[in-house]
């Protein structure tokens, strides 16, 4: 039975699901997304991801035709009808189809898709021993020309830094920002842990604000681990006890690799191991909600 793709109110196999050719997301990248998390029939914070898509939306000035409590619901009826409990959910809003050229105001409806599938974007050897990672060439967006806290369908900045990473042989890279501090990886934030506190890049520096990132600096917090919002320099990184890395599909995976460094003593430290157990409890927590 083929996977259901939700678009605009309807239901599509998931081969026949399509866009127009003239619809400003293709052409232009003229969109925001979300990559959103289930767990046992459970959104993983849900109202985190739904807010940051509006407001990515807002900035890019494309106003979404349904309300937060609306594309909740279409989330759950999409997992349902795909008998979905665990999943990746991607929601998508675009500029809708126009005309060829750049004006947004001959675009008349936006168009919104909701995909639930599975995702793993590593295997599980890195999350127990751990991960290497280059520093990409491609430096990251500067913010006054597309800001990196816009979660928006042009990826072509992430995507140049990825193949970087694949021809060095790696899965990913860190981003620096224009002023050469580290911003971020392709996909991921990006954390260092020295003599027991935890560092994460500001989202001044050109850092998304992630949301498995936020729910990490809050296990920090009720974990008694002093966490801080500060900029980080490649040198920072190559001299951490520990490195590691977090997202919506990779969850939290150890780096034990920089640009041919070992970090550390080579293998997951303590901290991370900690804050990775810490994120396993907080999601069965999650689950036991629904249970319960």
């Amino acid at each position: 039975m083929s996977l259901k793709v939700w678009i605009d109110g309807q239901y599509y196999d998931k081969e026949n699901a399509k866009i127009s050719v003239y619809d400003h997301g293709l052409l232009y990248g003229d969109g925001v997304f979300e990559g959103i998390r289930a767990y046992n029939g459970r959104i993983f914070e849900c109202q985190a991801h739904v807010h940051r898509l509006f407001d990515s939306a807002k900035a890019i000035r494309l106003s979404i035709p349904y309300t937060a409590k609306q594309l909740e619901k279409v989330i759950y009826e999409t997992m349902a009808t795909n008998g979905f409990t665990d999943c990746y959910v991607r929601l998508v809003v675009t500029r809708g189809a126009g005309t060829l050229g750049l004006d947004p105001n001959r675009c008349p409806q936006p168009s919104v898709i909701c995909i639930t599938d599975l995702v793993r974007l590593y295997p599980q050897e890195m999350y127990d021993k751990g991960m290497a990672v280059v520093t990409a060439s491609v430096i990251r967006n500067h913010p006054n020309a597309l800001s990196p806290r816009i979660k928006s369908l042009n990826y072509l900045n992430n995507i140049l830094a990825k193949i970087e990473a694949i021809d060095a042989g790696v899965s990913e890279a860190i981003m620096l920002n224009h002023e050469g501090y580290v911003a971020e990886c392709t996909a991921d934030n990006f954390f260092v842990v020295r003599n027991g506190q935890v560092f994460t890049p500001p989202a001044s520096d050109g850092a998304l604000e992630g949301v498995t990132r936020g729910v990490i600096m809050n296990l920090c917090q009720s974990s008694f681990i002093p966490i801080h919002e500060r900029r980080l320099e490649r040198h920072d990184i190559y001299i951490a006890d520990e490195c590691f890395l977090t997202g919506t599909a990779a969850e939290v995976i150890p780096v034990t690799k920089v640009d041919g460094r070992v970090i550390g003593t080579g293998e997951p430290g303590p901290t991370t191991r900690k804050l990775l157990e810490a994120f396993h409890k907080f999601v069965r927590l999650v689950e036991n909600e629904v249970t319960n």
